[in-house]
């Protein structure tokens, strides 16, 4: 696998979805978006925006020309997600954005959530490119229990607020797939592990652990990640409802030990897995991964 790589997805009975890795934070196998060759051409996700040239080459490669593409489906307003809906919106002028309400003020105005990204991830903002707005009317606003018709397949639409209040995941009936987002955690094919997400400011554990059971409750085929690529469900999910609360109780340990939120955040980051993403990104992970955590203890306790 490798960066500008588009992939079928052949897992079970999929039929007309790939995706297209677009390098995000100069790695592989870490931002995917997906296109689904549809009656009505779709996207799910965009990247950060950095990379939407990728994004049209591979659409182009699916046989899918800018003007035709009618669905930007973002999974949630995160910049990893939907940083590049604005640039692709110019550049797919048939298309509608559609996202959850809660998201709709920031694709519409994406300063704030310009501003809070550099905050957070500090110098791996160099990977973003700077979004730019979604004209108003170009978008269409999503709530749970809605369905976006694609013709021959559709995304039924269901609130994942665990990750952020702004978060849904898109399950597609015809191919028994969903397009998790980060409510599954990040999935490595390369390795065939399962890894958390929990960054700051919204992750909380109990609603996370909602949106998996939601997940498992629907019982799909496939499993599409946020990050990264299209899997068999397996026990993906039953190995995320335990590796999720293990490790926000490894970092509640550790603070209650060190006492020094610096510390702890120093602690992890030393140890940190740069075997799978490198030592800058693995190290960047693993930062916003502890905060979010921090941030997410600080609020229970309020």
């Amino acid at each position: 696998m490798g960066i500008g790589d588009v992939y079928e997805v052949t897992v079970g009975d999929c039929t007309d979805v790939h995706y297209v890795d677009v390098g995000m934070y100069g790695v592989a196998e870490y931002g995917p978006v997906y296109i689904i060759d549809a009656e009505r051409p779709a996207l799910v996700d965009t990247g950060t925006g950095a990379r939407h040239e990728t994004i049209l080459s591979a659409m182009e490669s699916v046989g899918i020309a800018p003007e035709d593409l009618e669905v930007i489906a973002a999974t949630h307003v995160h910049l990893d997600h939907a940083g590049g809906a604005g640039y692709l919106a110019e550049d797919c002028p048939n298309a509608t954005v559609y996202v959850h309400e809660f998201g709709k003020r920031h694709l519409v105005d994406p300063e704030r959530l310009w501003e809070g990204t550099k905050n957070a991830v500090g110098d791996q903002i160099e990977f973003y490119g700077k979004p730019i707005p979604v004209a108003e009317d170009r978008i269409e606003t999503l709530t749970d229990g809605d369905v976006i018709d694609l013709g021959d397949h559709s995304l039924e639409v269901l609130h994942a607020p665990g990750h952020a209040p702004h978060q849904v995941v898109f399950y597609d009936p015809v191919v028994d797939g969903v397009f998790t987002a980060d409510a599954a955690g990040i999935y490595s094919p390369s390795t065939d592990e399962m890894h958390v997400t929990t960054p700051p400011v919204n992750f909380t554990l109990d609603q996370a652990l909602d949106d998996v059971a939601m997940l498992q409750d629907l019982d799909p085929e496939i499993l599409m990640f946020g990050h990264f690529g299209a899997a068999e469900t397996g026990d993906k999910l039953e190995v995320y409802t335990e590796i999720l609360p293990e490790w926000v109780a490894e970092v509640e340990r550790k603070r209650e030990e060190l006492d020094d939120d610096e510390a702890v955040i120093d602690y992890f980051v030393e140890r940190a897995d740069t075997d799978t993403w490198g030592e800058r990104k693995g190290r960047a992970e693993m930062r916003l991964n502890v905060r979010g955590v921090l941030v997410a203890l600080d609020n229970r306790e309020e």
